[in-house]
């Protein structure tokens, strides 16, 4: 069973980390992959990183854990980076593996928009991470719909929630604040390193 972490990562934080390591116990994975997108539709692509900067970064934050591994199946793709094509060519790289899809609740709500929303489900399961500033009955309102629209299997993860945000880390840096805990030690010294942000 592999979990599968999606995300612009621009820059990944320590809460991120925490995400993925809380989602690897409760639902016993044997792994949980990053997958640093390239050129994901719904953001906006100002202000944005190199991909390989954020993959690198993501790299370097998941090397201490044997149960983190990092994909750059996204970066070798051209065009935007659809969830539905990542989840089928992984399907098709680990096709005896049970694949997992990690999302945030603010995700889950507009899933309405993504595209090809039934391929989605017709390769993993998902797992939500709840965020204080989504409603929670907007949320299984939505998981209702999946499951009825595209027999959706959705999952709950049970954690505490974790309001770091990468565009806090990015404002923080941007005003001369101190991001240290916010991000791993070795990703600030990239940024710093780099100049980045």
């Amino acid at each position: 069973m592999i979990g599968v972490y999606g995300g612009s990562f621009n820059p990944i934080h320590t809460g991120h980390l925490i995400i993925a390591e809380f989602v690897r116990e409760q639902f016993n994975l044997e792994k949980v992959l990053f997958v640093p997108a390239k050129n994901p539709p719904h953001k906006n692509s100002v202000d944005y990183q190199t991909s390989q900067h954020r993959f690198n970064m993501v790299q370097i934050a998941t090397a201490g854990n044997p149960f983190f591994d990092v994909s750059n199946i996204e970066l070798n793709r051209k065009g935007l980076s659809y969830t539905s094509d990542t989840l089928q060519e992984l399907k098709n790289l680990y096709p005896d593996k049970k694949l997992y899809f990690i999302c945030g609740a603010d995700s889950i709500v507009n899933l309405n928009t993504w595209h090809s929303i039934a391929s989605i489900f017709a390769y993993a399961e998902m797992i939500v991470v709840k965020r204080l500033d989504v409603s929670e009955t907007d949320v299984k309102n939505m998981s209702r719909w999946l499951t009825d629209q595209y027999n959706a299997v959705i999952h709950f993860c049970d954690m505490p929630y974790i309001e770091i945000s990468s565009t806090m880390v990015r404002e923080r840096l941007k005003n001369g604040l101190s991001v240290r805990y916010l991000v791993p030690e070795g990703v600030l010294k990239y940024i710093q390193l780099h100049r980045l942000y």
